[in-house]
């Protein structure tokens, strides 16, 4: 069995998913965000941001790790996300696991068989591939087992 732990980095909302793949086939095992309150300082942000994926990583132990890589559309959410991914990067590193990224094109390309699929279809891939009862929610955390599925692609 191997564990795979994906990230969709943000700073309000840093989206999770850790599926095992056994005997070939990707099961979910967990999904979901760390938020950060808008109320709070960036530092502070961080901080919860540090702690929380020290505790996700603890709890979830994972042979390997992916995200997607930072997209650029808006220079402020740009920077905010590059912060978050800066606290991701250091966390691994302090446990020992290096990052396997893949571009936004590359996920769809993955899961749909399309690099311009929209974000519907994708998350449709999603459900079906894991069979799931329903798409998972929020979009974060689907996005972050589509880039945990499409890093089992590579193993």
């Amino acid at each position: 069995m191997t564990r795979i732990l994906g990230f969709d980095p943000g700073l309000a909302t840093l989206g999770y998913g850790v599926i095992d793949i056994e005997q070939r086939q990707p099961v979910a095992r967990d999904f979901g965000v760390i938020a950060t309150a808008p109320d709070l300082s960036l530092g502070e942000r961080l901080c919860v941001l540090y702690q929380d994926l020290h505790t996700l990583l603890e709890q979830w132990r994972p042979d390997q790790v992916a995200a997607e890589k930072l997209f650029f559309y808006r220079m402020a959410n740009t920077i905010a996300v590059a912060q978050a991914r800066g606290v991701l990067l250091l966390v691994l590193a302090q446990r020992g696991l290096t990052l396997q990224e893949f571009a936004p094109p590359q996920v769809k390309q993955a899961l749909t068989g399309y690099g311009k699929a929209d974000k519907y279809a994708v998350q449709q891939a999603v459900q079906q591939e894991l069979h799931l009862p329903a798409i998972p929610k929020p979009d974060d955390a689907a996005d972050a087992l589509a880039v945990a599925l499409t890093a089992s692609r590579y193993l």
